[in-house]
């Protein structure tokens, strides 16, 4: 079985954020993700991760106004100052909490912009976003999400995240393939993982249930089919990193109800 990393943003909800790191460690996770560490301070959540011997392997940077609608800054051409200041808050709370990895959230299209200007500003603050991932030893990536969860989301499909990561060329510079929007978005899942993850260019996979995103033992597609191929090209040297569950359990935020779900995750050898 891949290495999972519990999300704690939609996972244990039944607890207080901070208490969420005990209860994924007491079910045999070893690492954690979640959208955004800084409602707290980066020393505090390190000394949880510490307390509880898990490993942070990916959290997002800060998004803009969260609360008011919006979904990142990366495409949006006048935020670039907002962008960078984003970027290096992000950067420092990665080194407190010795996390590899962080997440760009590309940010919604209005409705009137000229798409090829989003496009290059887009480019822009990736590239320069990856020369600083680059000097702090961080990989910088980008998701792409469907527009049925996040209308207007401004990168939606695997082959254009791809082409991005591969015109701006930096190895700090990675795509995460969440198989929940890619089945949404495209289908044809266990292909693309065999396309895409020898390419080196897949820096973290992410999984939910599709399509109503709880366990990934309910709904459409096939978890153990997928857990098999990306064991598969992990043996032949071909993928080495974390799956995130980032879906939401089943039997919402009652006591014990994400533990009462993972079945799936106790079924094999972690």
């Amino acid at each position: 079985m891949p290495r999972f990393a519990a999300n704690l943003s939609m996972l244990y909800n039944e607890h207080g954020f901070l208490d969420r790191f005990a209860a994924a460690a007491a079910d045999g996770f070893k690492a954690v993700e979640y959208l955004f560490p800084y409602a707290h301070p980066a020393a505090e959540l390190a000394q949880r991760l510490a307390d509880q011997g898990l490993q942070q392997v990916l959290f997002n940077g800060p998004p803009g106004d969260w609360d008011a609608g919006e979904r990142g800054m990366a495409c949006l051409p006048g935020r670039e100052a907002e962008f960078r200041g984003a970027l290096l808050q992000a950067l420092d709370y990665a080194e407190v909490l010795r996390c590899p990895r962080i997440h760009v959230m590309a940010g919604l299209a209005p409705a009137d912009a000229d798409r090829a200007r989003l496009q290059a500003t887009y480019e822009a603050n990736l590239a320069w976003a990856a020369g600083q991932a680059a000097a702090a030893g961080r990989e910088l990536l980008i998701e792409p999400i469907n527009t049925r969860d996040i209308p207007r989301y401004f990168l939606n499909r695997q082959d254009e995240a791809h082409r991005i990561v591969q015109a701006i060329g930096s190895a700090h510079l990675k795509v995460q393939m969440d198989l929940y929007h890619c089945q949404i978005v495209e289908g044809d899942v266990s292909m693309k993982l065999r396309q895409y993850l020898p390419s080196g260019r897949v820096g973290h996979i992410q999984i939910a249930g599709v399509p109503e995103r709880h366990e990934p033992d309910i709904g459409e597609l096939n978890h153990p089919y997928l857990f098999a191929v990306i064991d598969e090209l992990s043996a032949a040297g071909q993928w080495e990193g974390w799956v995130g569950c980032e879906y939401r359990p089943a039997r919402g935020a009652v006591p014990g109800g994400t533990t009462a779900g993972l079945g799936w995750f106790r079924s094999g050898t972690r």
